[in-house]
């Protein structure tokens, strides 16, 4: 049962399900189903297409994640990011809302459900650490930015087009002169007052009396009732004849048994987008999940977030959706809510499914403004300007792979910007890694610790120099190791005994002990013994492997402090007889 309970967690907190945590479940699904609905429709039109997949994607997908999932409060479903970039992926096959974009949408859904399944099964959750936090957050506030200024467009009621910020902002302008007046206000009007709901609603019902987490969940449900008013406007002034774009007719239908087409061709030009969307996906995803569970001092698998996330874009697949991910702003208000298992999802399902099959009527006259403006508040809260700042003081290279991707992001879209931050993520990898921490260090006095030269007062010996290497030794860095020792060698004329202090060395592969070796053969060759100490057990366990200890000139230590004992002893007696 424990092997299956992995595969399936249903099994394990199902098993403790009582009538108290049925409570909890059924309201925290309550809150999240009035704060999905409108979401779901805004993503699907900003994926480009018809605002009941978004309810569609909302059904099944949560369903299966509930089963599969390990995190008991991650709220699964359509997300900005996603949306835009399964824009971009099914825009460059197909024109957006077509049945082909459609068909495109269901195949990006199925591939990267496929990809997270293998990931998960072959447990590589670890890839996600591929890319950096620098890069997730410089590509998310490009993203945001560019996000909010595609749904300018329907704020202003007029037409635009671009992946690109350049493509965008062009577009808008040329356009400008095409300005809706009734649809500019409803937008103005719901944005400024999502953005009121979200900063000043709380402690003014605060104030009223209310405790903090109710005045917290209904000012969360805030886009609500902008939905209401805004829709309420437009059948009572006669909006739409104005020229004000509303959703219109939506299916009262449960989700569609669809299959997504088989067309070779078409699933390898989808195939690199399916894997971006797939990691950028589990990479949100995971950092929610691992940020909540951690709060109440649970935990999530990550390999098994991968089979739970794969397992809600097949279902997408199959349902009439496109592809989902656990979203931010919903996970934290079913959080907050008091969601205490993955029930309280599989309920929201049926919530949404009620909407979809009752619902969908009141929202034919709502105007295509206000969801507009949904996004917009939604996504500004991604836009993140303090992170840079501070990785700026903490790390050069790291903000320049952040002020790359978002710089790319924003001038050449999404998918440029994903693959640059990937690249450069393993560039500074590498290079770091080529270059790695090593420093001359002696014995600080009074005690048995070494320390680097540079930093502290510590008592060293002309005729022993002992060098830290803070890295593994590999391929990487071989070289340069080479090239480090020989300097130094040469910058200490009096050596005659060279220390590796191997303490924070957790491997050496074939090229680093092959340099271990020239390095040694050098130093005899100049009257130097090469000596190790602090060898790590598995590292040594490698090295009696191999020829490098019975041809070494000096000996292993098991401490640096024995070490700098029995060779400045040593040089001191040869010193003397000299």
């Amino acid at each position: 049962m424990s092997s299956l309970a992995r595969y399936l967690p249903v099994l394990d907190w199902g098993r403790r399900y009582d009538r108290s945590t049925l409570t909890s479940d059924l309201v925290a699904a309550a809150i999240v189903t009035i704060m999905l609905i409108p979401q779901s429709l805004a993503y699907a039109m900003l994926a480009g297409l018809p605002p009941e997949i978004g309810l569609y994607a909302s059904i099944l997908p949560i369903i299966a994640y509930a089963i599969f999932g390990t995190s008991r409060t991650l709220a699964v479903g359509p997300v900005a990011v996603v949306s835009l970039m399964t824009l971009a992926a099914a825009g460059s096959v197909a024109t957006p809302g077509s049945a082909e974009f459609i068909a495109a949408a269901l195949i990006l859904a199925l591939l990267s459900g496929l990809i997270l399944v293998a990931m998960g099964i072959l447990r590589l959750g670890f890839l996600g650490n591929l890319l950096s936090h620098p890069v997730v957050s410089g590509f998310i506030t490009a993203s945001g930015i560019i996000i909010a200024t595609s749904q300018l467009k329907s704020i202003l009621g007029v037409s635009a087009h671009g992946e690109a910020m350049p493509e965008l902002i062009t577009s808008l302008i040329a356009n400008l002169g095409d300005i809706n007046v009734p649809t500019l206000i409803i937008g103005v009007a719901s944005a400024a007052f999502l953005f009121w709901v979200r900063k000043g609603l709380k402690p003014l019902l605060m104030r009223l009396g209310l405790a903090a987490r109710p005045a917290d969940l209904i000012a969360k449900a805030g886009p609500i009732a902008a939905v209401a008013v805004s829709t309420l406007a437009v059948i009572l002034f006669d909006l739409e004849a104005q020229g004000v774009k509303v959703v219109g007719a939506i299916p009262q239908s449960l989700p569609p048994f669809t299959v997504p087409l088989i067309d070779l061709a078409l699933w390898q030009q989808l195939a690199v987008p399916a894997l971006l969307i797939a990691v950028i996906g589990f990479v949100e995803s995971v950092s929610v999940a691992q940020t909540l569970a951690a709060k109440r001092r649970q935990r999530i698998n990550p390999d098994q977030e991968l089979i739970g996330l794969g397992a809600a874009n097949v279902a997408a697949a199959f349902s009439g959706g496109y592809p989902v991910t656990g979203g931010f702003a919903r996970s934290v208000v079913n959080f907050d809510a008091g969601a205490e298992t993955p029930a309280a999802g599989a309920f929201t399902a049926l919530g949404i499914l009620v909407a979809a099959l009752l619902l969908t009527p009141l929202l034919h006259s709502l105007p295509i403004a206000t969801l507009a403006a949904t996004i917009i508040v939604a996504v500004l809260s991604l836009v993140d300007l303090k992170t840079p700042r501070e990785i700026w003081r903490f790390s050069k290279p790291d903000f320049a792979a952040l002020s790359a991707t978002i710089a790319v992001t924003l001038l050449a879209g999404v998918e440029p910007g994903v693959v640059s931050g990937v690249v450069l993520s393993l560039a500074l990898y590498l290079w770091r890694a080529s270059r790695p921490h090593a420093a001359i260090v002696g014995r600080v006095p009074d005690t048995e610790h070494f320390r680097n030269v540079k930093r502290h007062a510590v008592i060293t010996d002309p005729h022993v120099l002992t060098i830290r290497i803070d890295e593994s030794l590999t391929y990487l860095n071989a070289r340069w190791l080479e090239e480090f020792v020989l300097e130094q060698v040469a910058e200490h004329p009096k050596v005659r005994h060279l220390v590796l202090m191997c303490s924070a060395v957790n491997g050496v592969d074939a090229s680093a002990l092959e340099s271990l070796e020239a390095i040694n053969h050098r130093l005899l060759d100049g009257g130097i013994q090469l000596h190790l100490s602090e060898v790590k057990g598995p590292v040594m366990d490698a090295l009696q492997r191999s020829h490098l200890l019975d041809a070494l000139g000096g000996r292993v230590f098991l401490s640096q402090h024995q070490a700098f004992d029995a060779l400045t002893q040593g040089t001191d007696r040869a010193a003397s007889s000299d």
